[in-house]
């Protein structure tokens, strides 16, 4: 768990952060009694466990850690482990949480909250022995109030215990993570309080002079006897200015009620939300009564308008744009599926160099820092719920517990995800198998629609249907319950199923990477855009041991930009670009229809002109460049002049490989606008280190990467290279995970040193300090080492929105 959330501690409500837990086979710690840094155990059993109060209360052999924390990704790696190639072959069972804490007697009188980001999966709490719930999707948020059950006092100890169980396997197709892997908060407010997630702010009317902002809300009144309050409410600008107010008028709170409320605040001059400049607006709320403040929160909002048109596409603030987006899974790499902020934010800024713009969070919904990040980064999203309904895709997969929790899922997750202006559709599904059952299909779709509509009408509602005109999905109305009909792959299908009704609005809900794809999308006015599989390479869904990823991203798992990356770079920039390749081998295409088969991605372009055989050969050099003209050379003479091609494909030369530089030049009208060079690398000589920042803060979610290339005397990377490199650390900084981005690797990311891929290997760094110097060196056998210096201290500047 982490620092509490700015904006999280109100006047009237506390958040309390959860931090740490205790694993088998350590001694416990002294218990923490500082609520505000909470403290935990964890405990794994490969079978199942003793009883909660048997858990809770026995203090042998726990292991002390902070969370969130996904035990699996410690691995070990192994063929035999029960999750298999889905989940990346890493283990899978029980763990417990608990953690001892108290409550002084200031306590006394309040509502106390416990609130969990996800918990994976199949979980059950327990506070002081009384079981508050069991959630069996490991991807949601939910909570549990545990004020009847506490103890307050400066001597009384609580305890908390959770209990994730994912001994089921495989339950997943792809790498789902273990334990608390994400935040959790005791939230503390009076007896009158705005309900969790019960705030929800739309722009119904926006022109070019004013915007209208609508605040609903519900307050409940938990108090022995009726109260009287009145809620006010400010619209605070993105430099932090009040634009705007109103006050309701007084309320009759009924005690052990709720009551709603609803109000317009004019504001004029509304700035807009969008992906070129993503203003963030923040509507702050308080209760009153007789004076005083009850209960306050604050919401982070944009003011956009999104829609899809059924005969022009995808329309942003009145601008008609094209789709560029990316499938993610949940997943961190190193870091499984606990994963700190920056790593995503890291990861979304590569993206955004190669010009995506959208997000599909595929097949779950994320963690609400990443809709955050995605809020201030101005990236577009489509939050998706399940990856099957009724009908299984793995053994033990949401399928076991759809029919019991699926429209209570989709309805707190709505609730809590609505406010995210980055959102501009909702996804019921993913390939999902039902349709093959086509009246069962759709009431189920028709029932989760409802929920979507009832939640969020402001919001159209999806889903990547599988196979449509083999299950007639566009025949039998199943299509047309969706507000935006999705299709993975099969674009032609799509187009001729707007042509066969044309007040449809279509999008790509899951596409290849080839060049006809993107051209289905960017010829046809109506086809609303693309969401390519996938961004970013992935744990799980592998091809076989000792595969444990997939690798289909247009980066790595470190974040780097893959080369097969500049092609869409070359459609999707709006800024010059030139990249050159070798080209080894044709792309292996993924299917037209891939089902649920995992395809292995062989990698057929290189970055590098240090082939491996030196002799005198035949290279292929591909260009990847929107500019009008390219010209390639060699060593100084020029290869030839490429045009831009008419339907975007890359320029290719074959030429004689000799060592030295290869240059592609890229000109507009005559001047050059881009340039990309290779050099030919030497014998390898030493390590060269870079870091992506060189200051990091004392936050969990904050981290810095690393990296170690292996080089030859004048720093040419060896693109070949794959020593071991050994890392160490000195200063308040610790290794939180290493890595190198290969596929095929098992070793461990908990350690301080790695096997260099394609001449590189990073170390994840973590600040455990408010201030000093943290120094980084990297040794490898017959390599001259290198040293790193980073700053740790300051705050990140980050808006973080609290889940209530």
């Amino acid at each position: 768990m982490h620092a509490p959330q700015k904006g999280a501690v109100m006047k009237r409500r506390f958040c309390m952060i959860l931090l740490g837990i205790l694993i088998s086979g350590l001694s416990a710690p002294a218990e923490t009694r500082n609520i505000l840094s909470f403290d935990a155990a964890w405990r794994f059993f490969k079978g199942d466990a003793p009883g909660a109060e048997a858990v809770m209360y026995d203090d042998s052999k726990w292991r002390h850690l902070d969370v969130p924390h996904d035990w699996s990704i410690e691995g070990p790696f192994a063929a035999a482990n029960p999750t298999g190639p889905g989940g990346g072959f890493l283990p899978a069972g029980i763990g417990w949480y608990r953690k001892h804490f108290t409550l002084t007697p200031k306590y006394a009188g309040r509502r106390i909250f416990i609130e969990f980001d996800g918990v994976m999966a199949n979980s059950d709490v327990w506070i002081n022995g009384v079981h508050l719930g069991k959630r069996p999707y490991g991807y949601v948020s939910f909570g549990y109030e545990l004020t009847e059950a506490l103890r307050i006092g400066n001597d009384k100890t609580n305890i908390l215990a959770v209990r994730a169980d994912n001994t089921g396997q495989p339950a997943s197709r792809w790498y789902a993570g273990a334990g608390i892997y994400r935040h959790v908060r005791l939230v503390i407010t009076d007896a009158v309080h705005f309900v969790k997630w019960g705030t929800f702010v739309t722009t119904p009317r926006i022109t070019v002079t004013q915007a209208v902002v609508r605040v609903q809300g519900r307050i409940m009144n938990q108090s022995g006897k009726t109260g009287d309050a009145a809620v006010e409410i400010k619209i605070v600008s993105p430099e932090g200015k009040i634009v705007g107010s109103a006050n309701t008028k007084p309320l009759k709170i009924p005690s052990g009620r709720t009551v709603d409320l609803s109000e317009d605040v004019i504001i004029s001059s509304p700035r807009l939300w969008g992906a070129e400049n993503p203003d963030l607006y923040q509507a702050h709320l308080a209760i009153r009564s007789a004076g005083a403040v009850l209960d306050d929160e604050r919401i982070s909002f944009g003011i956009r308008d999104a829609r899809f048109v059924p005969e022009t596409g995808f329309w942003l603030n009145g601008r008609n744009m094209k789709i560029k987006g990316v499938c993610l899974h949940h997943d961190g790499g190193a870091f499984g599926a606990a994963v700190p902020l920056r790593v995503w934010e890291r990861r979304l800024q590569q993206l955004r160099i190669l010009g995506v713009n959208a997000i599909r969070t595929a097949h779950n919904p994320p963690a609400p820092e990443f809709l955050d990040l995605c809020d201030r980064m101005g990236f577009l999203v489509m939050d998706e719920l399940f990856d099957c309904w009724t009908i299984a895709k793995t053994p033990y997969d949401y399928h076991l517990s759809f029919k019991d929790w699926a429209h209570i899922d989709v309805r707190d997750t709505v609730l809590r995800d609505r406010n995210h202006p980055s959102i501009i559709l909702y996804s019921a599904g993913n390939e999902i198998r039902d349709t093959v059952n086509e009246e069962s299909a759709k009431k189920i779709l028709a029932g989760l629609v409802a929920v979507f509509h009832q939640y969020d009408p402001s919001r159209p509602v999806t889903q990547g249907l599988f196979r449509p005109n083999a299950s007639h999905d566009y025949d039998n109305g199943l299509a047309d319950l969706l507000d935006v009909v999705g299709t993975n792959y099969r674009d032609l299908e799509l187009l001729a199923a707007w042509e066969a009704r044309p007040t449809r609005r279509i999008v790509g809900t899951e596409q290849r990477h080839d060049l006809a794809t993107w051209q289905a999308a960017r010829d046809h006015a109506q086809h609303a855009g693309q969401f390519l599989w996938s961004g970013i390479d992935y744990l799980g869904e592998s091809s076989g041991w000792p595969v444990i990823a997939a690798g289909f991203g247009l980066l790595d798992r470190t974040g780097a930009i893959k080369p097969m990356a500049y092609e869409r770079m070359s459609w999707w920039s709006t800024t010059p670009v030139v990249q050159v390749v070798r080209r080894t081998s044709p792309s292996k295409t993924v299917p037209e229809d891939p089902g649920f088969v995992p395809v292995m991605n062989r990698q057929s372009q290189f970055a590098d002109w240090s082939p491996a055989d030196r002799d005198p050969h035949e290279e292929t050099v591909e260009a990847y460049s929107n500019c009008e003209e390219v010209d390639l050379l060699l060593n100084g003479r020029s290869l030839g002049k490429r045009p831009r091609n008419a339907d975007d494909s890359p320029r290719i030369w074959k030429t004689k490989w000799e060592p030295g530089i290869l240059t592609a030049i890229g000109r507009n009208h005559g001047a050059v606008v881009a340039t990309h060079e290779l050099r030919t690398a030497g014998e390898p000589a030493k390590i060269v280190l870079t870091a992506d920042r060189t200051y990091l803060t004392q936050s969990w979610d904050d981290v810095v990467f690393v990296t170690a290339t292996i080089a030859d005397r004048d720093g040419i990377p060896i693109p070949d290279a794959s020593g071991l490199v050994s890392f160490g650390i000195t200063g308040p900084g610790i290794i939180a995970a290493v890595d190198n981005g290969d596929n095929s690797s098992a070793e461990s990311f908990q350690a301080s040193e790695r096997s260099a891929y394609q001449g590189r290997c990073l170390a994840i760094i973590r600040g455990v300090a408010a201030r000093g110097k943290i120094t980084i060196a990297a040794a490898s056998s017959g390599l001259k080492g290198a040293s790193i210096v980073l700053n740790c201290g300051g705050q990140l500047p980050r808006i973080r929105r609290r889940s209530r």
